[in-house]
Parts: C-alpha cells; sequence; structure tokens
C-alpha cells in the first residue's frame, strides 16, 4: 500500500508562482505519476476540495469535513481508492474538550479549530481492516498540540469497532522531531515513526525556515518497507511549502 501525506497549502496572494493556480496542475501531474493508493490531505480549502474530487474522481474517492463551526474553511480529507479499499466507518471529530462540537477548540490554542479524520477501510485484496487518522495540530502552543496527539490515541483506545486493528496516522504535526508530542507517541505500545528518517519536510518554498514537521505513524502489524519525500519542483514552483512524505506499508 502506498501511503502519501500531503499538506497541500491553502491560497495565498504573496507566494506568486506558488499559488494554488499555479501549482494543481504540477500536483496533478505527480498524483498520476507516482499513483498512490491513499492520500491524506492538509490544509485544503472548499475549493481546493472540489478540484480534489474532480480531478481525482476517476481513481480515489475524497472524503472530509470542513473544520469551523459553519462546515466551512479548511479540512483534513481523505483519498483513497475505492477499487482497493471498502469504506467501513468515517467521522471527524474536533481536537477539543467538546469533540462533537464544530469548531471547538482548547483553551489557548489559535483562532484555528483543528479535526482528525478517522477512517476504518478494508484492504480488499487480503482483508486486512486497519484504522487510519488524519490530521493537522495546531500552530501555536505545544501544550494544545500534546492534548491534541493524546486526545487521539484516546480515542483509538476507546474505538469497540476492531478494536485491534491497525492504525496509520498521518499529518502536519508543527513538531519537531525531539518535542514532548513526538515523543508521547513514541512511548505508546507498538508506535514507530517512520517518516522520522526523511529530514526536514517544510521548506517554506525554498526561502526557509525549514523543519521536519509531517509524519506518518503506525501501530500494529504493519510495517514500512519504504519512506521517502517528494523533492520535486519546475523551477521554482513547488508542489507545496511542504515536501509530501510517501511510505510503502505491508500488512504482515
Amino acid at each position: 500500500m502506498k501511503l502519501v501525506t500531503f499538506n497541500i497549502r491553502y491560497d495565498c496572494g504573496q507566494d506568486g508562482i506558488n499559488n494554488f493556480s499555479f501549482r494543481k496542475n504540477f500536483i496533478l501531474d505527480k498524483l498520476k505519476k507516482e499513483q498512490p493508493d491513499i492520500i491524506c490531505f492538509q490544509e485544503v480549502l472548499p475549493h481546493v476540495a472540489q478540484w480534489l474530487r474532480e480531478a481525482l474522481w476517476d481513481t480515489h474517492y475524497v472524503v472530509g469535513c470542513p473544520r469551523e463551526a459553519a462546515l466551512d474553511g479548511e479540512q483534513t480529507c481523505v483519498a483513497f481508492d475505492p477499487r482497493k479499499f471498502n469504506l467501513m466507518k468515517m467521522d471527524t471529530f474536533w481536537l477539543s474538550e467538546t469533540p462533537w462540537v464544530p469548531g471547538s477548540r482548547y483553551p489557548g490554542q489559535s483562532i484555528c479549530p483543528r479535526v482528525c479524520t478517522h477512517l476504518l477501510l478494508r484492504e480488499n485484496s487480503s482483508g486486512q481492516v486497519f484504522r487510519l487518522m488524519n490530521t493537522h495540530l495546531d500552530h501555536e502552543g505545544a501544550q494544545v498540540r500534546v492534548r491534541s496527539v493524546e486526545q487521539i490515541m484516546s480515542a483509538v483506545s476507546r474505538e469497540a469497532f476492531f478494536p485491534d486493528a491497525p492504525l496509520i496516522l498521518t499529518g502536519d504535526f508543527n513538531a519537531e522531531p525531539d518535542s514532548p508530542e513526538i515523543q508521547f507517541l513514541e512511548r505508546q505500545p507498538g508506535v514507530s515513526i517512520p517518516s522520522k528518517s526523511v529530514g526536514m519536510t517544510f521548506h517554506n518554498f525554498g526561502k526557509g525556515p525549514k523543519c521536519q514537521i509531517d509524519y506518518i505513524v503506525i501501530r500494529g502489524n504493519i510495517r514500512c518497507s519504504q519512506v521517502e519525500k517528494w523533492t520535486d519542483h519546475r523551477d521554482a514552483v513547488y508542489l507545496s511549502d511542504h515536501y509530501p512524505v510517501c511510505a510503502q506499508l505491508i500488512f504482515q
């Protein structure tokens, strides 16, 4: 199974040639070349979500829920190949003390609500059921990010439907590898983070500052046979201000 976590980035006028309108054909060409089975996107604005549904309609099914109280704004959507996977469950919860209240946030968080997109999928070829969670943690305050990853792992532990399913957690964590957030995840039984080996992922369209904040986390009877980041660019045009991280995952 080929899986990618991809912060596609919002539109931003000052980005000039790296505005989404100039990147989308490049993105589509890359996805068609690589043919990932699952793509976990972050920073997906409504018009970008619509473009993904239209551009990937013949290969992927795109699901996700916007994060604002009015159910608009950004989402952390997931695109998966319905020929290879059967969707058994999908929900979205907010990273907050009231996870089922749209737009809710933790005290001390930025103005941005944060969500986790949760899918339970069955791989048709093997019959393996697995849990996929995609998120984008807050960009302000390590304590909020720690509470968020604690909430995500707690939500997994309470699942009654296929409670022992292997877990794949992806996203932009806004946290470096030595941060408390990542250390918390690494302390969880059976968890490994193969994407730590790829190094810097946020490059700000080649202008810096640079840091490693995008991750693929796995737990259970699943291993990573290969991991890489997509550093493609056409002159000064990049896929995103983050390098997408791609992993080849195998159920054991």
